[in-house]
């Protein structure tokens, strides 16, 4: 049964879910904790595949386009978790306390496969944040907070390697197209120019242009524009009131007829189109 603690916190909680989906490529602004209980699953991050089997334990940093590929013929059960940093803040600034919040930050998307006592374990920790989540009083709602730390401090010992191990390797290129990602997905609905690149990450806009399209396959605004357009889709998909116009400028667009046009050919229907099909 899906849950939700507050609707005005920057936090909602599915517990072992099992209601149909329809596997559409999505982003968000939230870090996810995604935990697969059963079902037939091929989970799409990027440009990776994850066959999935129960135990199967994924964080997102929410940007990169995902979606789940179930096969309808077995009943798909998943937890979810979808949280704002700011959540947890307050634990991460305690005397000794642990960044646990690295994961997501470093990694960005990472499975684990828990199998035996650590399976039963990640089970246990979800069972427990349902069980508090349901109450709602003040006191349950800090032993929620707790458990959640809990359980993240339970996913970061097993990314201590992975990320030890990538601390070890990342060229200076790598971790200039990663800065520029993560300026372009926080900056996204604004007026992008190179020039704010070159400004911000003290770097030739030409040379930033050329390592992003070497390490990426695609250009800046290739992906920029890509970014913009999963944006609208999830917008028509969750404020179906929202206009095409009011969605175009909110994404980043300046002109209606440049977003209609991008987002035909990302999409495969215009903005109008598909605004329709999620109203019906």
């Amino acid at each position: 049964m899906e849950t939700s603690l507050f609707p005005k916190d920057p936090f909602s909680f599915g517990y072992n879910i099992n209601r149909p989906i329809q596997g559409v490529f999505h982003s968000h602004n939230q870090y996810e904790v995604y935990y697969f209980h059963g079902g037939k699953c091929n989970y799409l991050i990027g440009d990776k595949i994850y066959v999935l089997a129960p135990g199967d334990l994924i964080i997102l940093n929410g940007m990169t386009l995902h979606c789940a590929n179930v096969d309808p013929d077995y009943e798909y059960r998943r937890s979810t978790i979808h949280f704002d940093p700011v959540y947890i803040r307050p634990f991460l600034e305690l005397t000794g306390a642990v960044n646990v919040l690295k994961p997501f930050q470093d990694l960005r998307n990472y499975r684990i496969q828990l199998r035996g006592q650590d399976k039963e374990e990640a089970e246990r920790l979800l069972l427990n944040l349902s069980g508090f989540n349901r109450r709602k009083d003040l006191i349950d709602f800090n032993r929620f907070r707790l458990a959640f730390v809990d359980l993240l401090y339970f996913i970061y010992q097993f990314c201590q390697k992975p990320l030890e191990e990538k601390q070890e390797f990342p060229t200076d290129k790598e971790k200039h197209v990663q800065d520029i990602i993560s300026f372009v997905e926080s900056h996204y609905g604004e007026d992008l120019h190179m020039e704010q690149l070159e400004r911000e990450l003290h770097l030739s806009k030409y040379y930033l242009s050329k390592i992003f399209k070497d390490v990426t396959g695609v250009t800046i605004f290739d992906y920029l524009y890509q970014l913009r357009i999963n944006q609208a889709k999830i917008l028509f998909l969750l404020y179906k009131d929202m206009s095409v116009t009011e969605v175009c400028y909110q994404v980043g667009f300046k002109h209606l007829a440049h977003f209609s046009r991008m987002f035909k050919t990302q999409v495969g229907n215009t903005p109008e189109k598909f605004r329709k099909q999620m109203r019906t």
